[in-house]
């Protein structure tokens, strides 16, 4: 195996630190086949080949590294940008994909499951180029930057934000004055949540868990932990298997969504007792803790699609258990005092990447162009914006589903004039 710095040839890139370059052909077939399915994408890779938004700029990548982000990579270096990828979660790295990019001249900085701190010193080499614009997921570039690394900042023009978790940091930062650059929340588009969020992750969610698992889901109840776009998709795709669906909220409203999209609804103390599966989705920790796992049916399976693996406390769960061992490729068995076992899918962490391949591919092009667009869009501004949060442009968001509609091979209706000037007075009749 040839691991480390790399020594290659042609347009590779020869500081990359990559698990296996002999994997490089199989990356290469993933993202041709993804490309395949991206039509949006292709379409603004055309605009970026003839316009070159990033020509002479420096552009560092942190997402999950498979073939559609990798894919993104390529459409931003056809802009231009000198690009640099690394990962957001150690177990969504696929080693393939990294070693084909490496050899079509990104650099890559990113192995699957290494060691955490070798994984925080992957990210932080991967900001020491001293980018222009980023690409985050969860924040993990903007914090080591903020708080450990503000000297790489010097070239940083702004970037953008893919995911809930990561806009509520920046939020925050916002708030308390620290953030130093603009960054576009793209999380927030509508294009994002109401199909990646809705969607991408109610299908990925149970890709990962039926591939991992190999159990029905029919006549099971599933509880998914959080009501918003992503727990939404989880329940719907959850229902459409035949389960029966329980809902634990925090926020009222959504709670009474649920109930009106036909779930039943219940304090987490209560599901916890009935659930067979159980999927968090709410970017919040210690959602699924010690009381629970107490009253726990035996051969409960835990699993969470939100971006850190707090979301379901291990050390309470390991804590409670008298012994812990690995049952089938990325499922934890933890038995407990009093004979039950709980089963804990892909470490606590993303379940639909970590133990599957993420989002369907015709998703991923309409988030992946808000990316490539908000990033243009940032890069054209950063001055005008300054050091803030900000949402993708209506017109953007809009420009991404007509694109989509576009490749689907179908339209929309256009208003008349006379239709417009009803619209906009309150005279007429």
């Amino acid at each position: 195996m040839s691991e480390g710095k790399m020594t290659m040839t042609g347009n590779a890139k020869q500081d990359s630190i990559v698990r296996d370059m002999a994997l490089a052909p199989d990356g290469r077939l993933k993202i041709d086949w993804v490309a395949a399915h991206m039509p949006v994408l292709n379409r603004i890779r055309e605009q970026f080949e003839r316009g070159q938004p990033f020509k002479g700029l420096k552009v560092t990548i942190s997402l999950h590294l498979e073939a559609k982000t990798a894919y993104l990579a390529k459409v931003v270096q056809a802009g231009g940008a000198d690009v640099t990828i690394t990962g957001s979660n150690p177990l969504s790295t696929q080693d393939d994909v990294c070693a084909a990019l490496a050899e079509d001249g990104i650099t890559v900085y990113a192995k699957y499951n290494p060691e955490p701190a070798e994984y925080k010193a992957l990210l932080v080499k991967a900001l020491e180029t001293k980018p222009d614009l980023i690409i985050d997921d969860g924040g993990d570039l903007v914090t080591i930057l903020h708080a450990e690394r503000p000297d790489l900042m010097a070239n940083l023009r702004g970037g953008a934000e893919e995911t809930t978790t990561g806009i509520i940091r920046l939020k925050a930062m916002e708030k308390d004055g620290s953030l130093k650059f603009p960054m576009v929340a793209v999380n927030d588009a509508y294009c994002k949540y109401l199909f990646d969020n809705r969607y991408g992750t109610g299908q990925s969610v149970w890709d990962g868990i039926n591939r991992t698992t190999n159990l029905v889901v029919a006549g099971k109840t599933v509880v998914v932990v959080g009501y918003g776009w992503c727990g939404k998709g989880v329940a719907m795709r959850a229902k459409g298997l035949g389960a029966q669906v329980v809902v634990t909220e925090i926020d009222a409203i959504r709670a009474v969504e649920a109930y009106m999209d036909g779930f039943t609804v219940l304090p987490m103390r209560e599901a916890a007792k009935l659930g067979d599966f159980f999927v968090t989705v709410t970017g919040n920790r210690d959602v699924i803790r010690g009381e629970h796992y107490e009253v726990m049916k035996d051969g409960a399976i835990l699993s969470n699609a939100g971006h850190f693996d707090v979301e379901v406390n291990k050390p309470e769960l390991e804590a409670m258990s008298v012994s812990k061992r690995v049952v089938r490729r990325n499922i934890e068995e933890f038995r407990l005092k009093d004979g039950r076992s709980l089963y804990l899918l892909a470490e606590g962490r993303l379940v639909n990447l970590a133990a599957g391949d993420g989002h369907p591919a015709e998703i991923m092009d309409m988030t992946f162009a808000l990316q490539a667009m908000s990033l243009k869009y940032v890069n054209d501004r950063y001055e005008a914006i300054g050091a803030k949060v900000v949402n993708v442009p209506y017109e953007l968001d809009e420009q991404v589903a007509r694109y989509k509609l576009e490749a689907l091979g179908t339209g929309i209706d256009k208003l008349t004039d006379e239709q417009k000037t009803y619209l906009d007075s309150w005279q007429a009749h």
